[in-house]
């Protein structure tokens, strides 16, 4: 649509009337005779100068042009403007990062899946996490594989297709056979650092107990509070087991209380779905709409047209004076 950004200027479209109403008309004198001698002529004559008044005149073309340009440059001052349609731009208001514990022990066969056939770990926490991240379009997400250490497998981002790509293709052990969940957490605050989202979010999933970390779990959770990073635990491993293999889920719920998040527990893949439809359900989207719309200058428009308007005047005006001021003979002669 059109606008005028300025539209308070208009209310100088009557100032060249308010001006010639309140201001007496200027004066000059001027001498009407001009002669060498005329002060000793005025002295014989026994007369004294006077004073009178020249009143320039005023054609039709002047009345009409004058408050026509007037008018366009009070338009031109007020800044028309076309204004586009409104650009929009989503920015999301939560960066949520996924930490997945890829130690030897998720290619375990303990897992049933929907149809009740038993698959591996980590087949099913593909299959959950990757829906999960399906139905996070107004996040940024990001992924940590952890195992004897963590390891960023992808930046916060809003492409989730290239986070479930990634995802696709991680294996068991490809970071290691033991357990590194303090140092997952730790390398997930690091990750935080640059982010301005105002909500931060960390689910962490693992099948084991801490065996590999250089800084203790419950440590790292103390920073990450600190940090106002929210974090949720999901174990999926046997708590009866011994060794590294044994949930440690005591842990797990005091990372997750401590910070303010909850801990869950998943015996199959359709708990484990149910886990994240919850967790889905906890972190509702949450996202900030920024609009703009761009704006097109037209204020040379009037201003140009004013311009010409006048040219064209001080043309026609200048030539009609040429043709008033040559001489009968030449236009006689012009006219034979």
């Amino acid at each position: 649509m059109y606008q005028l950004d300025l539209p308070w200027m208009l209310v100088l479209l009557p100032l060249p009337v308010i001006i010639w109403w309140l201001l007496p008309p200027y004066r000059e004198a001027s001498a009407s005779v001009r002669l060498p001698f005329f002060s000793e002529i005025t002295q014989a004559a026994g007369v004294v100068p006077t004073e009178g008044s020249v009143i320039p005149r005023s054609d039709w073309a002047q009345k009409l042009i004058a408050p026509i340009c007037w008018t366009l440059i009070v338009i031109a001052l007020a800044r028309p403007q076309y204004v586009e349609p409104p650009l929009e731009k989503i920015e999301p208001q939560r960066d949520l990062m996924l930490a997945l514990d890829f130690s030897q022990s998720m290619e375990t066969r303990d897992f049933a899946n929907p149809s009740g056939a038993i698959e591996e770990r980590v087949a099913a926490v593909k299959e959950v996490v990757a829906d999960f991240v399906a139905h996070r379009p107004a996040d940024r997400v990001g992924l940590i594989a952890f195992g004897d250490a963590p390891y960023p497998l992808v930046p916060f981002t809003l492409d989730h297709t290239t986070v479930q790509a990634v995802l696709a293709d991680t294996v068991p052990g490809m970071a290691g056979p033991r357990t590194a969940l303090g140092d997952a957490i730790g390398l997930a605050i690091k990750m935080f650092e640059d982010s301005s989202a105002p909500e931060k979010v960390l689910v962490v999933l693992t099948d084991g107990n801490d065996t590999a970390s250089k800084m203790p779990p419950d440590k790292a959770a103390e920073i990450a509070r600190d940090n106002k990073i929210r974090i949720h635990t999901v174990g999926i491993g046997d708590p009866e087991a011994t060794g590294e293999d044994k949930l440690d889920q005591a842990a797990l719920q005091q990372i997750a209380s401590s910070t303010g998040g909850r801990y869950f527990f998943g015996q199959d893949q359709t708990q484990l779905s149910q886990i994240y439809a919850t967790l889905d359900a906890i972190t509702p989207a949450n996202q900030k709409t920024l609009s703009w719309r761009p704006r097109i200058e037209l204020f040379h428009y009037p201003l140009g047209a004013a311009l010409l308007i006048l040219i064209a005047y001080h043309l026609v005006a200048g030539s009609l004076a040429m043709l008033r001021r040559r001489p009968v003979s030449e236009q006689a002669d012009t006219g034979r």
